[in-house]
């Protein structure tokens, strides 16, 4: 994109952003969504069921969708320039009423949520509507956008009316049609910043991985013995290694990808598929992992039930999975010693609630599972790991 910005004399307006550096509003915002995802796990914990599973992750997926929607914007906008730093910080306190009401949302809270979230969203568009005044190819594309969105909107608060399984359906019908919008109406007429998109989404892994670090303290005991101590040990031994899959390689790697692009059509789908789409399952099972790890917590000397250990396990294969499809869409390679990874795990679930296998030892088998994935990565492919890294370090 283009670095020659108009010039600022009014305030009243967007101001189009001119380097990658992320700013403080930006990460301002996403405090906000750190307590939306720890809303979101904690609905899961609650009613550790399959259903509370499903209801946790459509939650998510709305709120992702949201920051999704708010990476792009200022990947076009300087956020802190003009009347914009005023509608982040209201987006941000509806975006934080959305969060509180996460626990009821499919339930007395449903309607006040689906009005916050509908608020978020139409901040969102008015913005990018501001944005793209002088860009008639972006307006058409956000005109697209504002369109999905409404409908999205529009279903959650129909939703908000009903329950059981018409209530769900809704749900993902909503989630589908939103984050279908810009693929239903084409990737024409996008701006963004590559290196400052790759880098907020590489900032909100990080949240996510926070995440999973502030479940071990919650699900803690209020007497720490032998049994918490290893298990905070081993989720952090977990965190760390899901932090060295992304950011050792890979996250290097994609960004170097997305800023060699021309501006345009293929940059776009790129940015879209690999970062706002793949990323997804990503944090996603982030946050599914730490719904096992706070059930961990909590009764180190049981066996994990069946829906926790999916969660725990399960949530990590779908982590690496997310690294797997995003690979795929990035370079057209497939990581095999990371599906292959991603299948144990899956297959372990049943196995571990069949023998009665504790849940600090399934905790271990995890970390010790990640660890061996990092080890033969590390080893197997050691010379292409320090050309990436030396490379970008200079």
């Amino acid at each position: 994109m283009s670095t020659v910005n108009p010039p600022r004399a009014s305030r009243l307006t967007a101001v189009l952003r001119e380097g990658e550096r992320v700013t403080p509003l930006e990460l301002f915002f996403d405090l906000v969504f750190v307590l939306a995802l720890t809303q979101c796990t904690t609905l899961m914990t609650r009613t550790p069921t399959w259903e509370g599973l499903l209801k946790g992750l459509l939650v998510l997926g709305v709120l992702w969708w949201s920051w999704v929607g708010y990476a792009w914007l200022t990947s076009v906008i300087d956020p802190e320039e003009g009347a914009v730093r005023l509608a982040r910080v209201a987006a941000m306190a509806a975006l934080l009423v959305a969060a509180l009401c996460v626990p009821g949302a499919f339930g007395r809270d449903a309607l006040l949520f689906a009005c916050a979230y509908g608020v978020v969203r139409a901040a969102h568009i008015v913005l990018f509507t501001i944005a793209s005044r002088e860009d008639a190819a972006l307006r058409r594309a956000v005109t697209g956008l504002g369109f999905s969105t409404a409908v999205g909107v529009g279903l959650l608060v129909i939703a908000s009316f009903t329950g059981g399984a018409l209530q769900l359906s809704l749900w993902g019908l909503a989630i589908a049609l939103d984050m279908g919008g810009p693929y239903l109406f084409g990737s024409e007429g996008w701006k963004l910043v590559p290196g400052h998109f790759a880098e907020r989404h590489g900032l909100i892994v990080i949240i996510a991985l926070g995440e999973s670090v502030v479940a071990l303290g919650v699900g803690a005991k209020a007497t720490i013995d032998t049994g918490v101590v290893l298990a905070a040990v081993l989720g952090v031994a977990v965190a760390a290694a899901l932090w060295w899959v992304y950011f050792d390689v890979t996250a290097i790697a994609a960004e170097r990808r997305l800023s060699g692009m021309v501006e345009g059509r293929e940059l776009n789908e790129m940015a879209r598929d690999s970062y706002s789409y793949l990323h997804f399952p990503m944090v996603g099972g982030i946050a599914l992992l730490a719904v096992g790890e706070k059930l961990t917590l909590g009764h180190v000397g049981d066996p994990l039930k069946l829906v926790p250990t999916a969660a725990l396990l399960g949530g990590a294969a779908l982590y690496l999975l997310g690294h797997v499809a995003f690979r795929l869409r990035q370079v057209h390679t497939l990581s095999g010693r990371r599906l292959v990874c991603a299948i144990a795990l899956l297959a372990l679930v049943p196995v571990t609630v069949e023998l009665g296998i504790s849940s600090l030892a399934t905790l271990g088998i995890l970390a010790a599972a990640l660890s061996a994935l990092i080890v033969y990565e590390a080893l197997r492919f050691a010379e292409v790991r320090e050309r990436v890294r030396h490379r970008a370090a200079h």
